[in-house]
């Protein structure tokens, strides 16, 4: 029997990111930099960055997936992540954690991924 709470109805998946924190999109730029050596998409687009939050200390917290748990860069990408973020003029620390919860699926691309990889 599983004893694990049941999600409160309503309660999101994915976490928000702070979008209206002054660093928020020179962070996802910084992600959009970073690419899946095996796709020529980069992972933002993709929908591998699940929340961008971003406290008062200028701390930022990445959560990100992958498009699947056996792909052959998953333990490296975090660290590109964080490398492409890091040095952005503000940030005082960068963690990036990979989730696997909601699994990653091809209706997280944008529409710009969708059409670089001939989906539309």
């Amino acid at each position: 029997m599983n004893n694990a709470p049941e999600p409160l109805e309503g309660t999101p998946l994915i976490a928000p990111s702070s979008t209206d924190h002054p660093l928020y999109e020179q962070v996802v730029e910084a992600c959009r930099t970073v690419f899946d050596p095996e796709i020529p998409v980069n992972i933002y687009e993709l929908g591998l960055i699940y929340t961008i939050a971003i406290n008062e200390a200028n701390e930022v917290d990445i959560k990100m997936s992958l498009t699947a748990p056996g792909c052959p860069v998953a333990g490296e990408m975090p660290g590109w992540v964080a490398d492409a973020v890091e040095p952005l003029p503000g940030v005082k620390h960068v963690d990036v954690a990979l989730v696997w919860e909601p699994p990653w699926g091809m209706d997280m691309m944008s529409d710009e991924a969708r059409l670089e990889l001939g989906f539309m």
